[in-house]
């Protein structure tokens, strides 16, 4: 048996459609759903995920510092210097649930009424203006020349990802701007040497989300999930091009 496909070892992480519990659909397997649907319904219906990605150390590194930093003027209640920088008034949001909402295994979640899916994703941080509405904001991180933006095409990715969360949190009662931020930290490969450390310029990039796009996609996903009939590939997708080339040339 594939290492890739092992129901018995994930009864509850798989979709049953004859079982009725609020299974669990997160950001990414969402984000799945819009990118391929027939991956998304192996992952989830069938237990064949696509396989691992190599982990991003050095994002997650930053990842974690950024946290740290924002996290001290959190405490302090006061805005960090980045912020005011770029004009923007607003503060570092305290919650008691800060901690959960950034944590991968539980997040922000929500009961979507019309499929009874729990939605869920981890944020990486949430600021509040003066009208106490709040911002959701995510750090990104990369090492590129020339400017930084949401410009490409692949970064689609990202802007669904800010666009869920605030769906999320207005699901959960919160006041939330269409306005979210980035916080891209962008490492910088014209120093004279590396000399054992790496030098940043983080930039902050605003974005409007619309995310009136969430309730409808989560019940296609849904609706994909309950069919006993695996859906077709999306016409760019390598990896069932990769699974269609294979069985072609082992038949």
């Amino acid at each position: 048996m594939s290492e890739y496909y092992n129901p018995s070892k994930h009864p509850d992480w798989l979709f049953n459609p004859n079982r009725k519990n609020k299974f669990k659909l997160s950001r990414s397997k969402l984000d799945l759903f819009l990118n391929c649907p027939r991956c998304f319904y192996l992952d989830n219906r069938l237990g064949v995920g696509r396989p691992p990605g190599f982990p991003f150390a050095l994002n997650s590194a930053v990842d974690f510092l950024l946290k740290k930093e924002f996290d001290l003027y959190r405490a302090k209640g006061e805005s960090h210097p980045l912020m005011s920088s770029y004009g923007i008034d607003a503060i570092p949001f305290q919650h008691e649930k800060m901690n959960e909402w950034r944590d991968n295994f539980r997040g922000i979640q929500s009961v979507h009424s019309g499929t009874g899916l729990t939605i869920s994703g981890a944020i990486d941080d949430v600021w509040t203006n003066p009208k106490k509405e709040l911002h959701i904001v995510d750090y990104k991180s990369t090492a590129k020349d020339g400017e930084i933006n949401l410009d490409a095409d692949w970064q689609i990715g990202y802007k669904r990802q800010m666009e869920i969360y605030q769906w999320l949190f207005r699901q959960n009662q919160f006041k939330v701007s269409d306005t979210g931020y980035f916080v891209y930290a962008n490492g910088k490969k014209d120093r004279q040497a590396f000399d054992k450390k790496l030098e940043f310029e983080v930039s902050i990039i605003p974005y409007q989300g619309d995310a009136s796009w969430v309730d409808e996609s989560i019940v296609r996903a849904h609706q994909c999930l309950l069919s006993d009939k695996v859906p077709q590939m999306a016409e760019e997708c390598d990896y069932c091009r990769y699974r269609e080339a294979a069985g072609e040339a082992l038949r």
